[in-house]
């Protein structure tokens, strides 16, 4: 380094080695899975050491779920911007509220398909699964705050329906190969979607 640039701050360069280990990581996990990967692979590509990565992390597990965190912040920030986005242009209806938040959420999916595989495939730490099923109902929360019935409640089987559509929509478009079939499968699940409306509330 010479005297004209200026020192690297601790600081720093503890997040650069912090961000190198969390993008070898998702790379040797979507290569190898989680199972088989090894820390050694990816210390190794992150171009650090094994110190390095438990000064960061706790161990590989840590990578995968902070992985998966950092994964669902970026989707929830999607998900929120769509729906601020058209209801400051005026729009109220919740399902079309839901189909903003919801189609954020999926090209968020398609946009970092390797990464949205790594948390679909089954391929995880163990208690993985309860960690998903624990954002999944987070996720259904926030769906519902969006519908609510006509007596202030919140409009229940509605809910269920829509998060679990999405669920199952996330997961094919996620496992799927073919980038260009996920899109189209995408538009047209969005569409099915748009057209669903609560037999219970066409009545009332």
């Amino acid at each position: 380094m010479s005297i004209d640039e200026p020192p690297v701050r601790v600081s720093d360069r503890g997040a650069a080695t912090r961000g190198a280990l969390l993008t070898a990581a998702r790379d040797v996990f979507a290569e190898a899975g989680f199972a088989q990967a090894a820390v050694t692979d990816i210390v190794a590509k992150a171009g650090a050491s094994v110190g390095s990565l438990y000064h960061h992390f706790n161990g590989k597990a840590d990578l995968y779920l902070t992985l998966f965190e950092e994964f669902q912040n970026r989707q929830q920030e999607r998900t929120r911007e769509a729906i601020h986005s058209v209801r400051d242009a005026g729009e109220s209806d919740p399902m079309r509220l839901f189909i903003a938040g919801a189609t954020a959420y999926i090209d968020g999916c398609l946009a970092e398909r390797e990464v949205s595989r790594l948390f679909i495939s089954g391929d995880g730490p163990p208690g993985f699964d309860r960690v998903m099923q624990k954002r999944l109902r987070r996720w259904a929360r926030l769906n519902a705050a969006l519908f609510h019935s006509a007596d202030g409640g919140v409009d229940e089987p509605l809910v269920i329906v829509l998060t679990g559509a999405m669920a199952a929509a996330v997961t094919e478009i996620s496992l799927s190969d073919d980038a260009d079939a996920s899109r189209r499968l995408a538009g047209d699940i969005m569409a099915i979607i748009e057209t669903i409306r609560n037999p219970r509330t066409e009545r009332a």
